[in-house]
């Protein structure tokens, strides 16, 4: 077995220069001028060996162009898989294509002049690759325009003229001969330029966006991340969704089962994460929570908005969203002997439950959840993304979301990896987390939400930008 393996291996590295070779040549001249014996020559092998790869002059031309654009699609679509916003997926493909074009130039070369029309089953091949190429970008673009992102024009068309634009981009570097700095740059502005071309919003709009072009990286739990990262692209932030959490069953779901069979005075739904496990669970069990015996109280506006579309009636939003809030909240209420339910997540904190018990509360607090470690899967591709990007912007909204994000990421030494970017942190409980890794940070919103956060990211760009203006 080992001996077919390394075989096989050679015979992939042969074959690779070879293609190498081909693409070289081919990208130089005309095809009619590349003769077999230079390509063999090329590739240190003898002629007679080239011809055990490929059969003909036609059949290692087309076999270069289907094999890298193959190649092209495949890295495409792995990269878009993981974007869950229209415009990120945007981003990915044009950035992308760029970069996958710079690096392999002789394919590009060879793909721009292509015009050969021989009847060849590779060519027929090449063609449906190059036409499913254009599918993913004009997939893409019907995304974006029926979520009313992107403007609603004839989604192949505009996939024509961004792809002009990438080939356009590419031939400049090449032609220039850019270096991998300059093609950071020149990838940046081109998507730039694509996206205020295709976006809903104006050029005007776009240019006055208080966020426009600032690098935010999200960690929240995959569902809460794309509604959160929505409202900083909206503001003109690029995002990185980068999930931390993943929100699973927990061990037991026995001393929740049993808080469902009584009727607690009070029902305190902490996040939006607990609403759904609760009624999940209620769902599993077939049985209906009669939510008019208790008051129910959400902490948070998100947490309250899960409890509508559940057909939950809530009763009270504390002003301030955070325990101490809460507990002002109800600090004239008799809460001596009442019961409270707070189903809540297997680590959830315990401020909540001790001042509400030093009220006189009776207080069940069953796990309805469990907050893990999201899959490599998940997060292989989010951190070679973020490798490849310089975010200004770090946001943490629990302790969990810090501490799996170092975790994931393998940072060892905290204060050198977060040199130079800013932290943002919902609530002081985060900021305490990550206070105790040396680390300084920078935005904490006086309401604990991503709102109240959006807001408090804005105020700091808009005073950063005055004082560069005054200095």
């Amino acid at each position: 077995m080992a001996v077919t393996v390394k075989t096989e291996t050679r015979k992939n590295i042969k074959r690779e220069k070879i293609i190498e070779a081909g693409s070289e040549l081919f990208s130089r001249g005309n095809f009619h001028e590349v003769m077999m014996e230079e390509v063999a020559r090329l590739a240190s092998i003898a002629k007679g060996t080239l011809y055990n790869y490929f059969d003909s002059k036609e059949d290692l031309y087309f076999s270069i162009m289907v094999i890298r654009m193959e190649k092209l699609i495949n890295s495409l679509k792995e990269k878009i898989k993981n974007e869950s916003a229209p415009v990120d997926s945007l981003r990915s493909f044009v950035i992308h294509n760029y970069m996958f074009m710079v690096r392999y130039s002789c394919f590009f070369l060879m793909f721009q002049r292509d015009n050969l029309n021989l009847q060849n089953n590779l060519c027929a091949e090449f063609q449906q690759k190059k036409s499913g190429l254009k599918e993913l970008l004009t997939d893409i673009l019907a995304s974006g325009k029926e979520k009313k992102i992107f403007r609603d024009t004839d989604s192949s068309f505009s996939a024509d003229l961004i792809l002009g634009a990438v080939y356009g981009a590419v031939t400049r570097a090449i032609d220039n001969n850019f270096q991998k700095d300059r093609c950071e740059t020149e990838r940046r502005n081109l998507f730039d330029f694509i996206l205020k071309g295709v976006s809903s919003i104006s050029a005007n709009e776009a240019d006055v966006l208080p966020l426009k072009n600032i690098n935010i990286v999200i960690t929240r739990s995959a569902e809460d991340s794309k509604n959160s990262a929505d409202l900083f692209r909206r503001q003109g932030a690029n995002v990185l969704e980068f999930p931390t959490l993943e929100v699973t069953p927990p061990e037991s779901w026995a001393d929740l089962d049993n808080a469902l069979l009584i009727s607690p005075d009070y029902l305190i739904f902490t996040s939006a994460n607990a609403v759904r496990m609760f009624i999940r669970r209620c769902k599993e069990l077939n049985r209906g929570f009669n939510f008019n015996k208790s008051a129910v109280i959400a902490i948070g506006r998100k947490t309250a908005a899960v409890c509508r579309e559940n057909n939950i009636p809530v009763s009270i939003i504390p002003d301030e969203f955070s325990a101490g809030g809460l507990t002002d909240e109800l600090k004239d209420a008799d809460l001596n002997g009442r019961v409270i339910l707070i189903p809540s997540s297997a680590i959830a904190r315990s401020e909540l439950p001790k001042a509400l018990k030093a009220k006189g509360a009776v207080v069940l607090t069953p796990a309805a959840y469990n907050v893990a470690v999201p899959s490599e899967e998940i997060t292989g591709p989010k951190s070679q993304e973020l490798k490849e990007i310089k975010p200004e912007v770090f946001v943490f909204t629990s302790p969990s979301t810090f501490r799996n994000f170092l975790n994931i990421m393998n940072i060892t030494e905290p204060a050198k990896y977060f040199n130079g970017s800013i932290i943002a942190a919902i609530g002081t409980t985060t900021k305490s987390e990550i206070d105790r890794a040396d680390l300084c940070v920078t935005i904490m919103p006086d309401e604990y939400t991503m709102d109240g956060l959006l807001r408090a990211v804005i105020k700091h760009f808009a005073v950063t930008l005055q004082e560069k203006q005054e200095s």
